[in-house]
Formats: structure tokens, C-alpha cells, sequence
């Protein structure tokens, strides 16, 4: 019954329409009805006297038959001056009043061998008269008399009562049951296809482009939402292109300035300026071959191969132990295991792992030891002995542009690509609190195989 629901705002407004109209088909019949009172076509309802004289009919203290002078029986005495009725119950009491026609008397007579009748004088004619076992107030009675009179007011609204009571109110139930049940199957069947479009809709995703919701299937009234989401999706596919191209682009042209850039300032003296020019140089050549790499991903058709990560991690602790001695800290390779295999692409897990090395060599206080563990069940974990994370922004971290201090180095970019390449291998990347206090960033894949060993483990020292 929720107030937005199409289904049951559909139920409601029927049953209240249904409603609406069968109360003025009530209110036409009393009208119509009055008119034809008023204008005498009730006249020969044969029914008129015997109605009247049932609700007059009562028993006194002694328990004999009475008629009192009701206001329909005083108008009736009024209408017809000749009145006459004969009225006995089952005891075989009797009461007459008014002059009975000689044609009547022999039925008045032989009221024991009468029960219901209809007398009349011809075929084809109304009756001149009616025997009736009738119940009243005096209990069951039999009443002759004759036809005379209108249908009294009291009848007319007895009978709207009874057709309200008896078909109407009956009919307005049952119209309502049947359109509680058939609305909502009629709606259902009626969006079964905007369903279906829905299904669609959740497939949609920033790596699953060029998307279309299908209009075969949706309601006419429906179809120009759709083609307005469609053309939306269109235009965002078209924006994402461009951006791509974009970024893609960029990264390429800016790899030969910054290759040219680390060239030169290797050949400089060395000194802590120089150590400083080659973070900055390195951070920028790791930044541009993450941006190619995700690019390169996201149009890679090929399912993932087999990747060592012992000898990957391996291979990023020998390329950045020189900058991590020349900004202060000693560096720790310890895996688990000797090999330990998951599915993947070499390149990027190699780009997310060198981003994490680098990310703690520029937070990690340049002190003490950044050690790299492969554990057996395929985590990656570079954990340093500086200032760490608070537990409040390590959600926080893995945003774009997001950096825990005002104008810190770097463009709050490398934590987010390394969780993109993360999403796009099925695993993901977690922060926590190493041993010593520092911060500790945690790579973990959805499955790997491993080769258990107890291998030494390597620390590489400041020179």
C-alpha cells in the first residue's frame, strides 16, 4: 500500500469511481421513482392496500385483532371511500371493515380453503382483489381486500432499501473484490516489460558501455522515459570517450618530458635535493603508467593470466630499494610462501604495487623499515613505521583528489587507481595500522594458489 504505487492507486480510484456511480444510480431511482408516484403511474400497483393494512395491523390488551389508523391508512380511507378488508389469523380470529362486494362475499366465506389469490374478473386484467397470509405485528395474518390505492411512500423506500441492501451494496463488494484482484494483475502483465527493462538497467556499469534499455518491451506511456534514459546513457558514453581519450593522451605526452626530466636530474650531483627531484620524477613516470595501464584494462577482451606475486613484489623491491634508501628508511621483503599465483595482469598489480611502495616512502615519516609481505593466501601488505592513518580517513584515502594534509605532495590520485586496478581484478585494497604504529596498506585478491616453503627472509639495509 505504498502511496506512490501505480498498482494501488489504480485500485483506489476504481473502487472509488465504482462507488461514485452506483450511489448515483441510487439517488436517479428515488427520483424517478417520486415521479412516477406523484404522477399516478403507481396507481395500479395491486400491492397498494395490502401494504397498508400489514403495518396498521396490531392485537389490544385482550389479544384481539386491531387496525390502527395509521397516516398511509387514513390516506388511503381518504383516496378510496369505499374501503373494505377482512383480516383473520391462524386461530381463526376475524376482522371486517367496510362493505364487502357481493362478488368477494363467497371467497370471504371460504377463507379456510383459500390460501394466496389473485381475483380478478378477466384475462388479461389486474386483479379487483388479493388473499395473502401476510406477518405483522399481530403475528401471521390473512387479509382480503381489494386493489385499490398507490404505492404508499413507506413501500417505495422499503423497496430502495431492499434493491440497496439485497443488489447494490452486494454488486459495489463484489466490483470492488474483482478489481482489487484483477488491477494488479492487469498492472503486472501491463510493466512485465518494464521489468525486464529494469534487469537491464542494473547491468549498466562504467565498465560495461554502450548499454541500451530495450522499448520492445515497455508500455507506450513508458517508451519516452526510456528513449530519454537511452539518450542519457548515449551521451555519457560519448563523455566518458572523450575523457578517456583525454587522460590517455595526456599520459602519453607526458612521458617523454618526464623521461627527459629524470635524465637530467640523474646526471646532477648527488645531494638531498637530487634524492628529493628523483621521488618527484619517479612518482610522476609511476602516476602516468597507471593512467595507460587502467586505459589499456579497460578495453582488455582477453581473460586474465596466471601472476606470480612473489616474483612481481620481488621485482618492485629491487627497482625502488635505491629510492627508498636515498630518502632514509631500510626496506623488508617477507613472503610467506614461495610462490603464490593469481589470476590477473602482471603490468597493472606490478603499477598498484609500486604505487603502495611509493606512496610509503612519501608518508612514511623517512624512518625505519617499509617492509613488502606476500602472505600465503594472496595479500599483498606494505606496512611502514611513520605517523599512520586515523582510523576515521582510512575510508577516506581511497577518493580522488583526496589527501589527509593541505598541500601535500601529490594529486590524491594513487590510492584511488590502485583501488580501480583492486575492483577490476574482483579483490580489493584495505588500510590498518601496522605493528609499530605506521600505516599499513593491504592488497587482497579473491583467491590464490601457493607453493608453502619457509624461505629466509630479505632485508635490505641502507647502504
Amino acid at each position: 500500500m505504498r502511496p506512490h504505487s501505480l498498482k494501488w492507486r489504480l485500485v483506489g480510484r476504481l473502487v472509488a469511481m465504482q462507488t461514485v456511480m452506483l450511489t448515483l444510480l441510487v439517488m436517479l431511482i428515488l427520483p424517478v421513482t417520486a415521479v412516477l408516484w406523484r404522477s399516478g403511474l403507481l396507481d395500479s400497483y395491486e400491492g397498494s392496500t395490502l401494504d397498508i393494512l400489514k403495518e396498521a395491523i396490531a392485537r389490544d390488551s385482550a389479544g384481539r385483532l386491531i387496525v390502527h389508523t395509521t397516516s398511509d391508512l387514513a390516506t388511503l380511507k381518504a383516496e378510496v371511500s369505499d374501503l373494505w378488508f377482512v383480516v383473520r389469523d391462524t386461530q381463526g380470529q376475524q376482522l371486517t371493515e367496510g362493505t364487502i362486494p357481493p362478488d368477494f362475499e363467497p371467497i370471504a366465506r371460504a377463507l379456510d380453503h383459500v390460501s394466496d389469490a389473485r381475483l380478478g374478473f378477466g384475462e388479461g386484467l389486474p386483479p379487483a382483489g388479493v388473499v395473502k397470509w401476510v406477518d405483522t405485528e399481530a403475528g401471521k395474518v390473512q387479509i382480503l381486500t381489494g386493489t385499490r390505492g398507490r404505492m404508499s411512500v413507506r413501500k417505495i423506500f422499503s423497496v430502495t432499501q431492499l434493491l440497496f441492501l439485497n443488489v447494490i451494496l452486494p454488486l459495489v463488494v463484489l466490483m470492488a473484490l474483482a478489481t482489487l484482484v484483477a488491477t494488479p494483475l492487469v498492472v503486472r502483465r501491463a510493466i512485465a516489460g518494464l521489468r525486464q527493462t529494469a534487469l537491464q538497467a542494473e547491468k549498466i556499469d562504467i565498465d560495461r558501455r554502450g548499454l541500451q534499455l530495450p522499448l520492445d518491451t515497455v508500455p507506450a506511456e513508458v517508451e519516452p522515459l526510456v528513449r530519454a534514459i537511452n539518450g542519457a546513457l548515449a551521451r555519457l558514453d560519448r563523455g566518458y570517450e572523450r575523457h578517456r581519450r583525454f587522460l590517455t593522451d595526456a599520459a602519453h605526452e607526458l612521458r617523454t618530458p618526464i623521461a627527459i626530466l629524470s635524465t637530467r636530474v640523474s646526471s646532477l650531483p648527488p645531494g638531498p635535493e637530487k634524492a628529493r627531484l628523483l621521488e618527484d620524477a619517479t612518482r610522476l613516470t609511476v602516476m602516468t603508467g597507471q593512467l595507460l595501464d587502467l586505459q589499456r584494462l579497460d578495453q582488455k577482451a582477453d581473460p586474465f593470466g596466471p601472476v606470480e606475486l612473489v616474483a612481481l613484489a620481488q621485482r618492485v623491491v629491487i627497482d625502488l630499494a635505491p629510492l627508498a634508501f636515498n630518502a632514509g628508511y631500510e626496506v623488508a621483503f617477507e613472503p610467506q610462501a614461495e610462490t603464490v599465483t593469481v589470476k590477473g595482469d602482471t603490468t597493472s598489480i606490478e603499477r598498484a604495487l609500486t604505487n603502495l611502495v611509493q606512496n610509503a616512502i612519501d608518508h612514511g615519516g623517512r624512518r625505519g623499515t617499509i617492509t613488502i609481505t606476500v602472505t600465503r593466501d594472496g595479500r599483498i601488505e606494505v606496512a611502514d613505521e611513520g605517523d599512520g592513518i586515523p582510523a576515521g580517513e582510512r575510508e577516506h584515502i581511497f577518493e580522488p583528489f583526496y589527501r589527509l594534509q593541505e598541500g601535500g605532495r601529490g594529486a590524491g590520485l594513487g590510492l584511488d587507481l590502485v583501488q580501480k586496478i583492486m575492483h577490476l581484478h574482483g579483490g580489493r585494497i584495505e588500510a590498518d595500522a601496522s605493528r609499530s604504529g605506521g600505516a599499513c596498506l593491504r592488497l587482497i585478491f579473491p583467491a590464490a594458489e601457493t607453493t608453502v616453503s619457509t624461505p629466509a627472509v630479505a632485508q635490505v639495509a641502507t647502504a
